[in-house]
């Protein structure tokens, strides 16, 4: 009894609050989220409903109905109540579309009279929604007043999913009506899914038109604009895509086998001691850069640093810096003598 109050409460708040504002249809919300923990109480859904709610257009289909007292009852059945003082939705009344698809029967066809009740529910749901945001325009919402305004757009999610689904055999029907040869089927599904989500969005039923002529129109002018891309691409590509035509990884390669082969030629130069490198340079190279066995007899592949290696040579880093660079010019003149040259 006291959450009925409460709701009651809050609703007839929010209706006196806006009464003598005039709402405008995709104006930016300039509401906050609720101070507190309130938002970390919430579940990852609500987070994300609330969060698109507040960064969003409040888009809506105004008409004045919506401004009477009973038509709340009379799209949904009842006053909109809370289904408990801690949730994000409202208790809903049975609906005999939902209800036959819930248990699997076969898509029905909408009556004039069913269409245009189910975008009234999804406009009103939406000026609803809109009219919390505009009463706390500038204001942190309360808990309370969050809860409603998820609770409204859960409402205008469900029913624009239902119409969606029930229209979506019209993407289909244009699709197959469509001959464009050049285009796959896949994409112009895709892209007719769009244009009819866009339609629901901006449908306004009380003109007296049926959905469908609304939004094959719509269908269609998305398949031309699919039509008009596939043909700008062919213009630039005008071949299909032919792995053989590739650039060729050659040079690439060439150029890591002859890294390899330099190395190798490196390690052999200090087995063999071309470059005439006396013991002090040959262990500096080996351990600077891991070419070798390492002092000691065991393998090493990690370099050491300057400071390590004149540790194990007994001399400061900078006398091992001068060692190296001694020690890399012979064996540069070697390469470039012999192998390079080669």
């Amino acid at each position: 009894m006291a959450l009925q109050i409460a709701n009651q409460k809050v609703s007839s708040q929010v209706v006196e609050s806006t009464s003598s504002i005039e709402l405008t249809s995709g104006t930016m919300p300039n509401s906050k989220s609720p101070r507190g923990s309130f938002v970390d109480r919430l579940d990852a859904e609500d987070q994300v409903q609330l969060f698109r709610m507040l960064s969003e257009p409040a888009e809506f289909m105004y008409h004045e109905s919506f401004e009477h007292a009973g038509t709340e009852r009379e799209l949904f059945g009842s006053t909109s109540k809370l289904t408990n003082r801690s949730a994000a939705r409202f208790v809903e009344n049975e609906h005999h579309i939902i209800d036959a698809i819930a248990v699997g029967e076969k898509l029905p066809s909408l009556s004039h009279d069913d269409e245009r009740q189910l975008f009234r529910r999804f406009n009103y749901s939406r000026w609803r929604a809109a009219k919390i945001l505009k009463e706390f325009n500038g204001k942190a919402l309360t808990p309370v007043a969050a809860r409603h305004l998820l609770a409204w757009g859960y409402r205008v999610v469900s029913t624009r999913s239902l119409v969606v689904k029930l229209n979506m055999p019209l993407v289909l029907a244009m699709g197959k009506r469509t001959k464009l040869t050049n285009i796959d089927f896949n994409d112009l599904v895709s892209e007719g899914n769009m244009a009819l989500l866009r339609s629901v969005e901006k449908f306004d039923c009380h003109r007296g038109f049926k959905f469908s002529t609304y939004s094959c129109r719509a269908i269609l002018k998305s398949f031309s604009r699919v039509a008009m891309r596939a043909s700008r691409y062919r213009g630039k590509f005008p071949t299909e895509f032919d792995p053989a035509m590739e650039r060729s990884d050659h040079l690439e390669k060439k150029r890591i086998d002859v890294v390899q082969d330099c190395v190798e030629e490196l390690k052999q130069i200090l087995i063999t001691n071309t470059a005439a490198l006396n013991d002090v340079e040959r262990v500096v190279v080996r351990e600077r850069f891991a070419l070798g066995p390492k002092h000691g007899g065991n393998i090493d592949a990690a370099p050491k640093t300057l400071e390590q290696v004149g540790h194990i040579i007994g001399v400061t880093k900078e006398r091992v810096r001068q060692i190296q660079n001694n020690a890399l010019r012979k064996i540069r003149a070697t390469l470039e003598s012999h192998y390079l040259a080669a």
